[in-house]
């Protein structure tokens, strides 16, 4: 006969993204290149267990660069917010969804710290987080972030 502490069992599934950044110069030659792990915010949390209910939460729609740093799991939007666009593309391989955004020449220009991805077209619904050191992108420059979230290991 088991034991009632031997029947409690107990899991989290843990989120874990990958946010990689490409700036390509106006020649289409790749100036910088990074891979910063994230962090999910709170907001993140609560957003994986509504789309699992019949909360109705709709899917992720937005990207956003900023100039700012520092934004813990309990913030709601990018420390200094700069431009945000829609996703260019999701799309999900097993437990892996990837987010691409993209800023073209004269969008989103400035000495960019930080990026997130948001529900919705706002600074207050931010899910996943980055910070890392500046990449300065020109105004003729293009910029890609592709972001891997794993759920689950």
């Amino acid at each position: 006969m088991l034991q009632e502490k031997d029947q409690m069992l107990s899991s989290k599934v843990p989120i874990k993204g990958v946010c990689h950044i490409r700036l390509w110069g106006p020649d289409g030659e790749l100036k910088e290149e990074r891979i910063i792990h994230n962090t999910v915010t709170t907001i993140g949390d609560a957003h994986v267990a509504d789309a699992m209910s019949d909360q109705g939460e709709g899917a992720l729609g937005f990207m956003a660069v900023g100039t700012g740093s520092g934004q813990g799991a309990g913030d709601a939007g990018l420390a200094t917010s700069l431009d945000r666009n829609a996703l260019t593309s999701t799309t999900q391989a097993g437990n892996d969804v990837v987010f691409v955004g993209d800023w073209a020449a004269a969008d989103g220009t400035g000495a960019i710290t930080e990026a997130g991805i948001f529900l919705a077209d706002n600074n207050t619904t931010l899910n996943y987080y980055a910070d890392f050191a500046v990449v300065n992108k020109g105004a003729a420059d293009t910029l890609e972030i592709t972001w891997t979230v794993t759920y689950g290991t």
